[in-house]
């Protein structure tokens, strides 16, 4: 009968039902957890280096973002879900290896970004109050005329703008910085784990 179906078939279904639902198991219980094709879709398809120098793929970085974004503080899971016939466990070393030196790197980077952004700040903020006492002083020595009256109009707004520019650099613009750095570094730490299905 056409609208029967035989055991085999019956006990085919129920076995892809039964890897589907171990594999959205496996899923659920990793932190971050992506469905790759290849090892390629971790690595820019501009890149023909081996796995070991290949750049990071921007694709993979913005999901990794996203999935970490509602991931509690502490040391990850990332699990790259693979089917099994494209995995090869040797190239997962290479990769593993790959995926922290890039995630270290970067975070070195941006931290020293975010001194550089800090000094610079300071030394902007410096610069103010130096122009703000140099206005101070002029005040301290009563002196007339049209000349000082200038002077003062001109030094005591820039100083002030000049040093909030600094302190502003300081709070604001390095901590924009923060995020990025924590996502590397959490990344860096990350347990990667290659799982088929």
């Amino acid at each position: 009968m056409s609208g029967e179906i035989s055991k085999s078939q019956f006990e085919q279904a129920e076995k892809e039902i039964i890897k589907e639902e171990e594999r959205k198991e496996l899923l659920a219980k990793s932190e971050i957890s992506l469905i790759i094709d290849t090892y390629d879709d971790i690595f820019s398809d501009f890149d023909p280096r081996p796995f070991s120098h290949r750049t990071i793929s921007d694709d993979f970085l913005e999901a990794a973002r996203k999935a970490l974004r509602g991931v509690r503080e502490g040391t990850i899971e990332l699990r790259f879900m693979i089917p099994k016939i494209e995995r090869v466990p040797e190239q997962e070393v290479l990769i593993k290896k790959r995926l922290h030196e890039h995630f270290r790197k970067h975070a070195l980077i941006l931290e020293d970004a975010k001194r550089k952004t800090i000094w610079d700040g300071a030394k902007v903020a410096v610069v103010g109050f130096v122009i703000l006492l140099c206005a101070t002083y002029i005040v301290s020595l009563e002196l007339e005329g049209i000349f000082y009256s200038l002077l003062l109009v001109i030094l005591e707004p820039s100083g002030w703008f000049t040093a909030w520019s600094g302190m502003e650099t300081i709070v604001y613009t390095s901590k924009d910085k923060d995020a990025e750095i924590g996502f590397y570094n959490r990344m860096s730490r990350s347990e990667i784990i290659f799982n088929e299905y």
